[in-house]
């Protein structure tokens, strides 16, 4: 296997302690966006190879993942409504990041404005759905501890005193050697 990607990409980083989870191996490939338009039909990371097989989305990777090793992916509906929320609120984060890395603000794009409201609920959803003594043994709950240590990495959110819950869930992620390793690079 070989799993093209980013190691600041929280997606990118929800497959490598996957893989490691499970106790796989794959090549991993630094990748950059203009490279990755060459392999991937949407231009995004990750991507995921397995002989003839082509992934290009994290979550048919971490399915494929999973499956590969005997396990399952988003074990019930609960899991996989977290799944979504988180990538939810990652994904209107990774917006408005980009945006604003542009130049483009909440003053210039209502959008913006409406992405921050839609990110401080679901910072707040969040919060109250994960429990951090569970860990990260869910792939919800997985993706939430790398969404939070890439916000806090690219400083969307400058610390976690509001979100007693996500502090120990990512806490908890930390003592485990597949997501401390897998950390973006300081």
């Amino acid at each position: 296997m070989k799993l093209h990607g980013s190691y600041t990409s929280p997606f990118v980083r929800h497959c490598r302690v996957a893989l490691a989870q499970e106790g796989l191996y794959s090549d991993f490939i630094e990748t950059d966006l203009s490279a990755i338009i060459e392999k991937s039909p949407v231009a995004k990371m990750p991507l995921l190879t397995d002989g003839d097989l082509t992934l290009t989305d994290s979550s048919s990777i971490l399915k494929h993942i999973r499956e590969k090793s005997g396990g399952h992916f988003l074990a019930d509906l609960q899991d996989y409504e977290n799944f979504a929320l988180t990538n939810t609120v990652l994904d209107s984060m990774v917006n408005v990041f980009l945006l604003e890395n542009e130049g483009f603000g909440a003053e210039q794009i209502r959008y913006v404005g409406r992405q921050k409201n839609r990110i401080a609920n679901g910072l707040a959803t969040l919060n109250r759905r994960f429990d951090p003594s569970q860990g990260i043994v869910r792939d919800s709950a997985l993706r939430c501890a790398c969404f939070i240590d890439w916000a806090l990495f690219r400083n969307r959110i400058s610390n976690l005193d509001q979100w007693d819950n996500l502090r120990g869930l990512l806490a908890e992620a930390n003592q485990s050697e597949a997501f401390a390793t897998t950390a973006p690079p300081r």
